[in-house]
C-alpha cells in the first residue's frame, strides 16, 4: 500500500487566483484580506524564551482568561522538552508544559466544561488522545481504539484532532492512521466508543491494497480525515464537519455519523474554528478560509499559488527565506475573542502568525 503523507496531497491541485493583497514597502506590516475581513500580519508573534525552540507549530488555542496555548512537535535543538507554550494576549510568555507530547504533538481543543476548562490533545506519533488540565495534569488518556471492529487487526492508529458535541460525545480523527472517524460518549466516568465510521475500502481478497481511489471518492469514505468540528450555530440542529483533506473537502455528517453533503472551496482543509458565526479553515496549501453562517466562501487569507514554493520553503532553517504577508502551510488557526485570527504553520522551525482585524 503506497503510503498516504501529507507530501502526497500536494502536487495535483492548480493554483488559484491571489485574492486579498500586502503591503511591499517594507515599512508597514503586510495587509491581507479585502473588504470586511482585512487584516494586519504579524508573523512569529508572542515572545517565546530562549530555552524552547518550535518544532512544527500544529495548534493553537485560546482559554477564558485570553491565553494562548501553541502545540508544537519541539525542534531537535530545544533545550526545553515542553510542547506547549502559553503566552498572555499580548505575546508575552507564561508557562510551558507537555514534554510527553514531543515528537507527536498534533491536535489541541479547548473546551469549557461548566466551571472548569480542558484541553483534549492528539498525539499522532504515540498514538493517544488525552484530557488535560489548562495545566497539563491527566483527567485521563485513550490508547489503541481496541474495542473499535476495524481495528482488530491491529490496523495503523495515528490520532490527528478531536471534535466535542454539548453532551460530551467527541469524535477523534485517525488522520495519519487507517483514516476512521471514532465516535466515544463521556457520559460514563471514563469515554466509551460509540461507533467507528469512514476509513477506506478494503481490497478484494488476493488484491494488493494502494492504487488511486475512485475520483471523487463516496461521499461516507475518508483519506486523512484530519481535523472536524462540532457546528452548533443552529442548536437545534448540530452537525459534524470533518476535513477530509485526503480528499480535499469538507463533509457534514450528522451526529449520528450519517453524512450530508459536501462544502466546497477548500483545497487542503486541516481543521475548524467557529466566531460570531464565521468559520475559519487553515488550508495546509498557502491559504486561510472563511465562511459564512452559510458555509460560503468569504475570503482567502494568503496565495495559493505560492504552494510550488512550499515544500522547500517549509523544510528552511532561515526565517529570512519566509515572505512576509504569505502562509507557506496553516495547520491551525483559531480566532480570539476579539476577532483576531491566530495561525500555526507545518514548517521545520514553526512560525506564529497573528492576524489583527483591521476591518
Amino acid at each position: 500500500m503506497q503510503k498516504t503523507t501529507r507530501r502526497n496531497f500536494l502536487g495535483a491541485l492548480a493554483a488559484p487566483a491571489i485574492l486579498g493583497a500586502q503591503n511591499k514597502s517594507g515599512t508597514k506590516l503586510p495587509v491581507i484580506g479585502e473588504g470586511d475581513h482585512k487584516f494586519e500580519v504579524i508573523h512569529d508573534w508572542g515572545q517565546l524564551p530562549s530555552h524552547i525552540k518550535w518544532g512544527n507549530t500544529h495548534a493553537v488555542a485560546q482559554d477564558s482568561n485570553g491565553n494562548i496555548y501553541i502545540h508544537h512537535t519541539v525542534n531537535a535543538g530545544s533545550q526545553s522538552p515542553d510542547s506547549v507554550a502559553v503566552f498572555d494576549e499580548k505575546g508575552k510568555f507564561v508557562r510551558s508544559f507537555g514534554a510527553m507530547f514531543r515528537g507527536g504533538a498534533h491536535g489541541m481543543h479547548y473546551n469549557k466544561e461548566g466551571r472548569n476548562e480542558y484541553l483534549y490533545f492528539c498525539d499522532e506519533k504515540h498514538g493517544i488522545v488525552t484530557k488535560r488540565t489548562l495545566k497539563g495534569e491527566e483527567v485521563w488518556t485513550l490508547g489503541y481504539p481496541q474495542d473499535s471492529k476495524p481495528y482488530e487487526s491491529r490496523r495503523n492508529y495515528r490520532p490527528t484532532n478531536i471534535a466535542i458535541a454539548p453532551n460530551g460525545d467527541f469524535w477523534v480523527g485517525d488522520g495519519y492512521g487507517s483514516f476512521f472517524m471514532l465516535h466515544y460518549s463521556q457520559k460514563d466516568p471514563y469515554p466509551r466508543l460509540v461507533n467507528t465510521f469512514g476509513g477506506r475500502p478494503e481490497p478484494p481478497p488476493g488484491q494488493a491494497s494502494g492504487g488511486t481511489p475512485p475520483t471523487p471518492a463516496p461521499i461516507d469514505q475518508m483519506n486523512n480525515p484530519h481535523g472536524n468540528w462540532i457546528d452548533t450555530r443552529d442548536p437545534k440542529n448540530p452537525v459534524h464537519l470533518v476535513a477530509d483533506r485526503g480528499n480535499r473537502r469538507i463533509v457534514r455528517y450528522t451526529l449520528d455519523d450519517k453524512p450530508i453533503d459536501i462544502i466546497e472551496g477548500t483545497l487542503l482543509p486541516c481543521h475548524f474554528h467557529e466566531h460570531k458565526d464565521l468559520i475559519v479553515v487553515p488550508d495546509l496549501r498557502c491559504r486561510v478560509t472563511l465562511y459564512d453562517r452559510s458555509n460560503k466562501v468569504i475570503a482567502h487569507l494568503g496565495d495559493g499559488a505560492y504552494a510550488a514554493k512550499m515544500l522547500k520553503i517549509r523544510l528552511s532553517e532561515n526565517r529570512a527565506d519566509f515572505e512576509p504577508g504569505k502562509f507557506i502551510t496553516p495547520h491551525g488557526a483559531a480566532f480570539d475573542h476579539d476577532g483576531n485570527i491566530f495561525v500555526t504553520e507545518w514548517v521545520e522551525i514553526g512560525r506564529v502568525t497573528k492576524l489583527r482585524k483591521i476591518a
